[in-house]
């Protein structure tokens, strides 16, 4: 059996950081988180991240934190395959057929929101 790549702690750490940044009513990539911690083309990582993401203290709002293209793809690492979308939907970013309708517009680049 294959064992899983070790992932140093402080990456997910990173990635928590980073994902409590992402303002009320925006939402960003696994990509692109991974891009801004230096770490381009590991967005499955970063994604394996949001999955433990809903025990952490403080709280890591991992419904912000979408596919390339807006797809709610870790919905079902949530209570229910429906809040991610209600969540979403409490902060008035509307979804449809687990997609983000007008992605662009609540779109957040942490390059471009943050400074290193």
């Amino acid at each position: 059996m294959k064992q899983a790549s070790k992932t140093p702690p402080d990456f997910y750490d990173m990635v928590y950081q980073v994902v409590r940044l992402i303002p009320k009513g925006r939402v960003t990539s696994y990509g692109c988180i991974a891009k801004y911690l230096g770490a381009a083309g590991s967005s499955r990582l970063v994604g394996y991240a949001m999955h433990g993401a809903h025990n952490q203290k403080p709280k890591v709002p991992a419904h912000r934190v979408v596919n390339r293209v807006g797809l709610l793809t870790g919905k079902h690492h949530f209570a229910t395959p429906f809040e991610m979308q209600e969540l979403l939907e409490k902060e008035k970013i509307k979804v449809k057929e687990d997609k983000i309708i007008d992605f662009q517009k609540y779109f957040w680049d942490p390059m471009i929101e943050l400074t290193l």
